[in-house]
């Protein structure tokens, strides 16, 4: 397994989707001495007994409480055991690993004022395993303070973990991989608990699936345009020259690749002039999907790269400053428009499973054969738009006022993100669809050619015989298809 180190720069995607999928975890010499630094100042703040949230004072409408000297020492295990809690099924293993080492790479920024040993229990959680057993709902996104206290709790001994396939009591969790329990001092507990790390890894795990499903549009996208004998015009250098937007132009030059040796691309290749938008404007919608993939990227990006702690320790300033840097509202609201963008990319599939339809029975000389996969499913996947559309609702608004008002806002970030994974499960539905029914109507040609001998692409040629060879296995559809997309687009589907 590679190992990847945790040091002064910021924790890349790809660097967390590898802890995700198991790398090794080390912290570099850079994040120690950071870590230590602010350390040092919180240790200054408690000796000279200044009023510091969570630190000296208790937490949330108590926020002006001081606590006694005997209380502080209590203070931090406290807050790990008094805020885990949550509804639902388990999170699932790799949001769970993600959230692990974001909240490490954090620390690590030394912002926290967390211990070096903290760091490292959750470096040796990474690397031995030791996965916390969390309910999936539990946090409204200012902090993920349920989950992250959950988390916390089996690095101290408690809570419960999964560990090589069992789950178990934390503690025996941890004394089985050989971890000593972490003895909470000074800002700790609430370093551990106050963070964005399950809507921040959740986020990036949706990002690395956002960018193959956007992929396996186009390929879908593609086999319809072979299989209705679309214009290809729509993919001509010259469209994206004219309206220089990255994320159509990109979408544009892939389906072109695919394309490359169509029929369709010699004079004559296609039937009208013009067709329908769904296929006329697959670039600028499936380029709207890429920009907020994009900008869902950029958003976990700068979270991975920031100190988002309250309070915050200021090395420079030798202080704790009070602050609103665990509210990502911007990751919030790029996850709600990523699911806009789905939605928008499964509406654009769904209407040419519509001509797909129609060309199929234009093409047609007696009954549906048995064998035409894809009738069946259009009404499923109809339904699964109306579906892909209710998802597109807002997360960020819905969240009501709490704690006597103090949390009088939120962000909705774990909804929005979780939300976001489910509208990729569910676009990835109707995309097999799409491709299954484009295959019906393209099932009387030979290997490589339309119906009527024309040559296909290579991208709908490749994906037809994906299609084939996924349909003539004993499997339910459109599962051989997800199947089969699965390998093709490596972590586009299922969630996680």
């Amino acid at each position: 397994m590679p190992t990847v180190t945790i040091d002064d720069r910021a924790l890349s995607v790809d660097d967390l989707l590898a802890v995700v999928d198991g790398a090794r975890v080390e912290l570099g010499t850079a994040a120690r001495e950071a870590i230590a630094a602010a350390r040092a100042v919180v240790d200054e703040a408690l000796s000279s007994h200044a009023a510091v949230y969570g630190l000296t004072t208790q937490v949330g409408h108590l926020r002006d409480t001081r606590l006694s000297e005997e209380e502080i020492r209590g203070e931090q295990e406290f807050l790990v055991r008094s805020h885990a809690g949550g509804v639902g099924p388990p999170l699932p293993v790799p949001v769970v690993r993600a959230a692990l080492a974001v909240r490490l790479a954090g620390i690590a920024r030394g912002g926290s004022g967390a211990s070096v040993a903290a760091a490292e229990t959750l470096a040796a959680m990474l690397n031995a395993g030791v996965h916390p057993v969390v309910p999936e709902t539990g946090s409204v996104g200012a902090a993920d303070i349920g989950q992250m206290a959950g988390m916390a709790q089996v690095a101290i001994g408690l809570g419960r973990a999964e560990h090589r396939g069992e789950v178990l009591d934390g503690g025996e969790a941890l004394r089985r991989a050989g971890i000593a329990p972490l003895v909470l001092s000074g800002k700790d507990g609430l370093a551990l608990i106050s963070a964005n790390g399950v809507s921040v890894g959740e986020a990036a795990l949706v990002v690395a699936r956002a960018e193959r499903t956007a992929e396996a549009a186009d390929v879908a996208a593609a086999l319809s345009m072979e299989a209705i004998r679309a214009n290809p015009s729509v993919v001509h250098p010259a469209v994206g020259r004219a309206r220089p937007i990255p994320g159509q132009v990109a979408a544009a030059d892939h389906l072109r690749d695919l394309l490359a040796g169509s029929a369709l691309l010699a004079p004559g290749g296609a039937a009208s002039v013009q067709d329908p938008l769904s296929f006329r404007v697959v670039p600028q919608v499936h380029g709207a999907l890429r920009a907020q993939v994009a900008a869902t990227r950029a958003a976990v990006e700068t979270e991975l790269a920031a100190a988002a702690d309250n309070p915050l320790v200021s090395v420079e300033d030798r202080t704790l400053v009070s602050n609103g840097n665990f509210h990502p509202m911007v990751l919030a609201l790029a996850c709600d428009a990523l699911r806009i963008g789905v939605a928008a990319v499964g509406q654009l599939s769904d209407r040419r499973l519509s001509h797909l339809w129609e060309a199929f029975f234009r093409q047609l000389a007696g009954p549906p054969p048995s064998a035409a996969h894809g009738l069946a499913l259009r009404p499923p996947a109809a339904a699964v738009v109306a579906e892909l559309r209710q998802l597109a609702a807002p997360a960020t608004l819905d969240v009501p006022p709490l704690d006597n008002g103090v949390e009088d806002h939120a962000t909705g970030a774990p909804l929005s993100a979780r939300k976001a994974g489910a509208a990729l499960d569910l676009l990835a539905d109707v995309l097999a669809v799409e491709l299954l029914l484009a295959g019906d109507v393209l099932a009387p040609g030979s290997a490589g050619t339309a119906p009527d001998g024309r040559a296909l692409g290579t991208g709908p040629r490749a994906a037809l015989e994906l299609v084939r060879a996924a349909t003539a296995a004993a499997e339910p559809y459109p599962d051989a298809v997800h199947r089969a997309l699965r390998e093709r687009f490596p972590g586009s589907h299922p969630r996680g």
